[in-house]
């Protein structure tokens, strides 16, 4: 089994003069859930090489078995600091696609055209993915091959409104994610701030925030091991 992870390369937080980027628990807990089933990592983001870490990502109070396991694996390490350009990645290599969050996918993710025809090109394939946390970001824009939104009339979730004004961002971040997954047509559903919380629609998976990283990875897993047994 194959699996593209996507990460941002947007390292601004909005003008607050602070670094952002992606969130560590979000890209190695699923990386090992993966790595630990067997399945083979791609890792890939707009501008290739090393992506930005969210700092805070990897302050102690943010630390977990999976983001030390990362930090003391020199592959996974080696690996990071050359992730391939999105515009070099086609989807048919793939079986699976995983977006961790981060705030940084607010920013360039969201409206990245390589990102979006990539996501488009998995759902048109009818393969799983999943995003976490402010992952969905990067699927507002997608479309079906109706021409429909990806998440309208899905169930889907996010980092909520109230997780969002918990961190003290309401106000840096381009938009409010949950306001925008409503606004596209998605079924926003969510549990309390920062609860582990993961919704599956068909092919589509989405956690609330980092807590969700491994249960989302696991149901992604799920869905493509289905995938797999049936070709």
């Amino acid at each position: 089994m194959k699996v593209l992870m996507i990460l941002t390369s947007h390292d601004q937080l909005g003008d607050t003069g602070h670094k952002t980027g992606f969130w560590l628990e979000e890209l190695a807990a699923p990386y090992y859930v993966f790595k630990d089933a067997g399945a083979e990592i791609t890792l890939a983001s707009p501008k290739g090489g090393q992506p930005p870490l969210d700092p805070k990502s990897s302050a102690p109070d943010s630390q977990t078995e999976a983001t030390r396991r990362f930090e003391a694996d020199d592959t996974a390490s080696a690996q990071l600091a050359s992730t391939e350009k999105l515009s070099e990645v086609q989807a048919d290599r793939f079986d699976a696609l995983f977006i961790p969050g981060g705030h940084g996918p607010m920013w360039d993710l969201a409206g990245d055209a390589t990102s979006i025809k990539l996501i488009e090109n998995f759902v048109a394939a009818s393969k799983p993915l999943a995003a976490i946390c402010h992952g969905p970001a990067a699927l507002t824009e997608a479309r079906r091959s109706d021409g429909a939104w990806l998440v309208q009339g899905r169930k889907v979730t996010g980092f909520t409104n109230g997780e969002e004004a918990a961190v003290g961002l309401e106000k840096v971040v381009p938009f409010l994610l949950e306001d925008r997954l409503q606004e596209r047509g998605g079924v926003f559903r969510k549990k309390g701030d920062f609860e582990p919380h993961v919704e599956v629609d068909g092919q589509l998976v989405t956690g609330q925030n980092p807590a969700s990283s491994e249960p989302a990875a696991r149901a992604l897993l799920e869905l493509a091991g289905r995938g797999a047994s049936r070709d």
